[in-house]
């Protein structure tokens, strides 16, 4: 059963513009960044730039939400165990969020992660915490491309990409605003379903 029984409509899709960025990741990590930074043309890293928090408009936090989009935190067996994604750069005064959510009818959770108080540009964070989730489903298949999605009530950006080679399968989304960085795996899914699951659950982990 698809998630698409759980969760409500995709909200506006919003197409903008798609990126692709290569996801061979081989057995030496990723070789390139979403086409929408320079990387991607390139191979250069682009450095991270630090942006002074004080300096964003909003600093929202994010929060291990019991309930997001609907879906329910899962605990015990469940539960996440350990760091399953590298975040990046944790400070003291950052919050990390690492949970699997529940799917009604399905053995696959839904594993989100998402920062605050991200020093650097939170879309380089999102591209970092796309990179780990990529390598924790062992993704080795080249060019992916992620398409933007209407952001919801919080802004920012939101894009995702199917890390499949069928239709449905896993979805894997990101956002980022002025001061948080959010992505998660969706198993099972297609992408207009998978952006309404994200953006949903979203609006309850970023308060």
């Amino acid at each position: 059963m698809r998630i698409a029984q759980a969760v409500v409509a995709l909200v506006g899709a919003g197409l903008l513009s798609a990126c692709t960025f290569n996801a061979d990741l081989g057995t030496g990590g990723p070789t390139g960044e979403p086409s929408s930074r320079a990387t991607a043309q390139t191979g250069v890293d682009v450095p991270e730039q630090q942006v002074p928090l004080d300096t964003r408009p909003q600093a929202r936090r994010v929060a291990a939400a019991e309930q997001a989009g609907g879906l329910v935190k899962l605990t015990g067996q469940g539960a996440v165990s350990g760091v399953v994604v590298d975040p990046g750069e944790m400070r003291p005064d950052m919050t990390l969020v690492m949970e699997n959510y529940e799917v009604p009818a399905q053995d696959e959770p839904v594993l989100v992660i998402a920062v605050d108080n991200v020093p650097e540009e939170t879309s380089t964070r999102r591209q970092h915490l796309w990179r780990g989730l990529l390598e924790h489903i062992g993704w080795t298949h080249g060019n992916i491309t992620a398409e933007p999605y209407e952001p919801g009530k919080y802004g920012g950006s939101v894009e995702c990409f199917l890390a499949s080679l069928a239709e449905t399968g896993n979805v894997v989304c990101g956002w980022a605003d002025e001061n948080t960085a959010g992505v998660a795996l969706i198993p099972n899914s297609d992408l207009a379903t998978a952006a309404s699951v994200f953006v949903a659950m979203r609006d309850d982990i970023e308060v």
